[in-house]
């Protein structure tokens, strides 16, 4: 497991940034559940109509090798393979007309969906 202390010490910046917002959700939610335990696992799958998808679940686990942001008291985990889509990129929150939902702001990718739920790289 890479943490963000040992990222910290190795590299000025995270790989991957955790917004106020996100963390903010995120200890809401991790609350509302009465498990200290969970972490937002961030994800990419292939599928989606631009390619790959992104992905957001609760998890208790960080496994060997997956990076894991601290921010407000909450963990953000990602998988290596998802990670190499994901540099630069940051995970933020959103409320608005459309609903509520955790989204990828990636600059990496070079198409995405209307939606923003899919792109390409």
């Amino acid at each position: 497991m890479v943490s963000a202390t040992d990222l910290a010490q190795d590299a000025p910046e995270l790989p991957i940034q955790f917004s106020d917002a996100a963390a903010a959700k995120v200890k809401v939610l991790v609350e509302e559940e009465e498990n200290p335990e969970l972490k937002l696992r961030v994800y990419v799958t292939g599928g989606g109509c631009s390619g790959f998808q992104y992905g957001f679940t609760f998890d208790e686990a960080v496994n060997p090798g997956d990076t894991e942001v601290v921010k407000q008291g909450v963990s953000m985990v990602i998988d290596p393979m998802s990670l190499q889509y994901l540099v630069g990129g940051i995970v933020d929150y959103t409320e608005g007309l459309e609903g509520s939902r955790f989204f990828v702001n990636n600059p990496n990718a070079s198409t995405t969906c209307g939606c923003g739920a899919s792109f390409s790289v």
